[in-house]
């Protein structure tokens, strides 16, 4: 029985003859989604890790005349 199960399985995986057409216009929408999906992603990632770092960034720049008016005065 388990035998039968396990070449069914296999059979599933046997790949046949789609006897179908993918023309240009669906071909491009389908690398068109794919792109976008794989984009998407890419500019989410993007935000996570750029925005916290812009911050940062800026408050480190805005902290620096300070100081450097504080040291400028000790002189």
């Amino acid at each position: 029985m388990a035998r039968r199960v396990l070449l069914l399985a296999a059979l599933g995986f046997v790949p046949v003859a789609a006897q179908a057409y993918v023309g240009p216009g669906l071909g491009a929408g389908a690398i068109a989604a794919v792109l976008g999906v794989l984009g998407s992603i890419f500019l989410a990632l993007f935000a996570v890790i750029y925005y916290p770092i812009k911050r940062m960034l800026k408050k480190r720049k805005k902290a620096t005349p300070v100081e450097i008016a504080g040291d400028s005065a000790e002189e």
